[in-house]
């Protein structure tokens, strides 16, 4: 990662503070990376371990383009370039991206958020809400990143960037006059030390269930993981109704407010009021109340309102402009997304791939739909595979039809994940051929429930949201849910705009 910037190599090295040195390290660093192929002269290499490559393999490929010295966990033998032998390469990296960019945190004021579920959804809305208090929030998560703003989707597949990317975003939005940032802190950035040095000011958590066991190994390793967030930032923002609440507010560093609907909380919503196209509530908190509407269906973005309007009261913000944005927003892409094509039926597209989170918009959908209710998703490979037979009982107990299809399969056979997720189906009673339909091609997969969908009907396109690609192997291929239903829906002979 090149720029104008320049430091001493031995300055970085005090920063750093690496365990021992191989050689000595002076001269100037012209930038830093953590991939070989981005080494230009003048460049700190940073060896990261990874999950299907390690960093350590590439060292002298980066010696050979030109790198002034390597930071490794373990000395390599025949390196012409001093070595920085650390602990943890990856909170080596964080601690000299910090320092690179001049430590941007400090300047703003973080806001991150974290959850199983919801958490793009309350960045988002607490962004909305920062700007009608007359705040200039930058935003990054799994959807967005926005710079003063203006918001560029996120193609990249990763919700926490590395800790050199995140830097270098904080500096850009600190230089571009965005005076506080509201970002995803996923369990993956917090527990490995992405998000080190973004000094949270407050730490706003959704609901806390079970994902990514891939990376974590036991539920309780994960929400140690989420709960580094409100360890270190000073307010916490909490979900009072997630069995989850207790198990964080004894985890967190100072100040707790909660949020909630059937539980006492600081910020409570009562007398909801649900329709088609939102929910209408009133809101007691501890310097407002009033009513409140979120343009947004279902129970849980009401939650997820809270959530940001808790954020709002942590720093001391006027709760009615806040909550007047509310009213306002145009939602989230691939968030309980319409595709209207003049057809007799719903198609709605969402992000939802856990049980849980499938649940939730399940229970939306429910008394919406007049006909049936049609389920298609699937879950992702190389990812928690605990999850899978529960999202096929959670979709067989609510959803009238199931298709199972692929989403983003990686190096697992689309087939094996799937064939588990229609065991669950089955186990809550699905019945192949009658209610349940295993159909690995994801394209198949939609014409399929919309040759199936008839008037009244409600079909719910699942876990892609607003993805641009589906990945497959190590590729990714161009991908869009709610492009590939506009085509299935033209080919059945719905196509009016």
């Amino acid at each position: 990662m090149s720029d104008e910037r320049r430091q001493g190599l031995g300055a970085l090295t005090d920063v750093i503070a690496p365990e021992r040195v191989v050689g000595i390290p002076v001269g100037e660093v012209r930038a830093l990376a953590y991939d070989s192929r981005r080494v230009e002269p003048g460049t700190l290499f940073f060896a990261v371990p990874g999950v299907h490559v390690d960093g350590h393999d590439y060292a002298a490929a980066a010696v050979d383009a030109g790198a002034i010295g390597i930071v490794v966990e373990r000395e390599l033998p025949g390196v012409a370039v001093p070595q920085l032998v650390v602990d943890r390469t990856r909170r080596a990296l964080a601690d000299a991206a910090d320092a690179w960019f001049d430590r941007p945190s400090a300047n703003l004021t973080v806001i991150g958020v974290t959850g199983t579920d919801g958490k793009s959804t309350v960045t988002a809305l607490t962004a909305e809400m920062l700007w009608a208090c007359r705040w200039h929030p930058g935003q990054i998560g799994t959807v967005f990143t926005g710079i003063f703003d203006e918001l560029t989707p996120n193609l990249d597949r990763s919700t926490t960037p590395e800790s050199l990317e995140l830097q270098e975003l904080l500096a850009r939005m600190q230089a571009a006059g965005n005076d506080s940032v509201v970002m995803e802190a996923t369990s993956h950035g917090l527990a490995l030390e992405r998000t080190r040095n973004c000094r949270f000011d407050v730490g706003v958590v959704t609901t806390v269930t079970s994902e990514h066991l891939e990376l974590h190994g036991t539920v309780e390793a994960y929400r140690a993981a989420k709960a580094r967030l409100v360890e270190e930032a000073p307010v916490a923002v909490l979900n009072a109704d997630d069995p989850a609440f207790g198990y964080f507010r004894e985890r967190s560093r100072d100040r707790v407010i909660s949020y909630g609907i059937d539980a006492d909380a600081d910020l409570r919503a009562g007398r909801l009021e649900p329709d088609t196209s939102g929910t209408t509530f009133h809101l007691e908190s501890p310097r407002w109340h009033g009513e409140v509407r979120i343009g947004m269906p279902g129970r849980f973005n009401v939650a997820n309102a809270l959530a940001g309007l808790g954020a709002i009261e942590a720093l001391g913000l006027d709760v009615s402009h806040a909550a007047n944005a509310l009213a306002r927003t145009a939602g989230v892409p691939g968030r309980m997304e319409r595709v209207v094509a003049g057809q007799p039926f719903d198609v709605i597209v969402d992000y939802a791939h856990t049980a849980d989170a499938l649940r939730h918009v399940l229970e939306v959908l429910r008394p919406i739909a007049r006909g049936r209710l049609i389920a298609v998703f699937g879950s992702a490979g190389e990812r928690d595979a605990t999850k899978r037979e529960p999202m096929g009982r959670v979709a067989a107990e609510l959803a009238d039809l199931v298709v199972v299809t692929a989403e983003d399969p990686r190096l697992e056979d689309p087939r094996t994940i799937n064939e588990q997720i229609a065991t669950g189906a089955r186990a809550a009673g699905a019945v192949d051929g009658a209610s349940l339909w295993v159909i690995d091609d994801r394209r198949e997969a939609i014409a399929h429930a919309i040759g199936l969908a008839g008037e009244g009907d409600v079909i719910l396109l699942a876990g892609k949201g607003h993805e641009q690609s589906i990945i497959y192997g190590t590729s990714k291929r161009p991908w869009d849910d709610r492009t590939a239903a506009r085509e299935a829906l033209a080919a059945a002979g719905w196509s009016t705009p």
